[in-house]
C-alpha cells in the first residue's frame, strides 16, 4: 500500500477534508470514492478521518492508497530500466513491442512485462499504468506509474521530445496543424481529414541531406500515429514507414521514430525530472550511411 503524506496549508484551514483532497492533492473522483468506502484510508494527525471532517492549517494528512487495478497476464521480457522509485518506472521501449494489451493480444506487451517485473521484485501493491502510449514500431522513453493516484496526476502532464528520420528535405523548422482521422474503425491507419481530432506537431531539422532529414519533434497533442501522419502529409514520410509512404531500407524496416526524452513534474516529490534514451542502432546506421553521426545524447557529432 502506498502511503503519501501532506501538510494542510492555510488555504484549506477550517474546511472539509474532501476540499483538500480534491483541490490540493488533486485526487480523481474514482480514488475519492475508494477512500470514502475504506476505513482508515485517510489519517489526520494519526487518527482515521472522514472526508466531511474539518481540517486546519498544519494538520498532517496521510493517504493509504490501495492499488485495486488488476494485473494483466505476466510476460517474462527483459526491461531496459532508465529510472525507478516508489511511484514511477521509466523504461527504454524497443521497437516491435506494443504498449498495451488488447482483446486480441492480451499478452506480449510492455504492460505485461512491467507487471511481471513488479511481481518478481515483490512490489505487490503496485500495478502498471502506462502514461502516454508509444506505437508498436516506435522506440524510446516510456513512463509507467505504479499506482492510480500518480497515473491520474501525470496523464496529460508530460512533455515528450522525439527524433525521426524523414525522407527528402524539409524546411528548417515548422508546425503542422492538421486533424488526424481514422477512416475505418477496423483498421489502424490514420489520415489528415477535417473530420478528425485536432493535432499539432512542431519539428526542427537537426541535420540532413538531399535524401533524408534528421528531425527533433515536439507534439502538442497525442493522437495515434500523429507524427507519422503529419510527416507524410507534408511530403516527408518517415524512412521505413511503409504504412504512410516511406520505404524500408537494409538497416531500417520500421518507422524511424524514437522518443528521445520525457519530462515531468513528479506528483509526489514535486521535482522536475527528465528521462532520456539514446537513439537505437537501426536509426544510427541509417543516418551514418548519409554521413550523419549522433552521440549517446542523440546530438550530432
Amino acid at each position: 500500500m502506498r502511503i503519501i503524506k501532506f501538510t494542510v496549508n492555510d488555504e484549506y484551514n477550517n474546511r472539509p477534508l474532501i476540499h483538500f483532497l480534491r483541490g490540493h492533492v488533486m485526487l480523481s473522483t474514482h480514488i475519492v470514492q475508494s477512500l470514502r468506502h475504506t476505513h482508515g484510508a485517510v489519517i489526520v494527525n494519526n487518527r482515521p478521518s472522514r472526508l466531511i471532517d474539518k481540517i486546519f492549517e498544519g494538520d498532517k494528512v496521510e493517504l493509504h492508497l490501495p492499488e485495486r487495478t488488476a494485473l494483466p497476464p505476466l510476460w517474462d521480457f527483459p526491461l531496459d530500466i532508465i529510472f525507478e522509485d516508489e511511484d514511477l518506472l521509466v523504461v527504454n521501449k524497443p521497437s516491435g513491442v506494443s504498449t498495451h494489451p488488447t482483446y486480441n493480444h492480451p499478452n506480449g506487451t510492455l504492460c505485461n512485462a512491467v507487471a511481471n517485473y513488479l511481481v518478481k521484485t515483490e512490489q505487490n501493491d503496485c500495478a502498471p499504468h502506462a502514461v502516454g502510449r508509444l506505437d508498436k514500431v516506435t522506440s524510446g522513453v516510456m513512463l509507467f506509474a505504479k499506482n492510480a493516484y500518480v497515473a491520474s496526476r501525470l496523464n496529460g502532464n508530460i512533455e515528450k521530445k522525439y527524433n525521426a528520420i524523414a525522407t527528402g528535405k524539409t524546411n528548417q523548422s515548422g508546425t503542422v496543424n492538421a486533424p488526424v482521422y481514422r477512416p475505418d474503425p477496423d483498421k489502424t491507419i490514420r489520415t489528415v481529414d477535417e473530420r478528425g481530432d485536432e493535432a499539432v506537431t512542431h519539428y526542427t531539422v537537426i541535420n540532413g541531406t538531399d535524401n533524408i532529414t534528421f528531425l527533433e519533434i515536439i507534439t502538442e497533442t497525442g493522437r495515434t500515429h500523429q507524427i507519422r501522419v503529419h510527416c507524410a502529409y507534408i511530403g516527408n514520410p518517415l524512412v521505413g514507414d511503409e504504412m504512410y509512404g516511406g520505404k524500408a531500407t537494409k538497416d531500417l524496416n520500421r518507422a524511424a521514430l524514437h522518443c528521445k526524452s520525457i519530462s515531468v513534474t513528479h506528483p509526489v516529490s514535486g521535482e522536475y525530472l527528465t528521462f532520456t534514451a539514446p537513439l537505437p542502432d537501426d536509426m544510427k546506421k541509417e543516418l551514418k550511411k548519409s554521413g550523419i553521426f549522433v552521440d549517446k545524447q542523440n546530438d550530432i557529432c
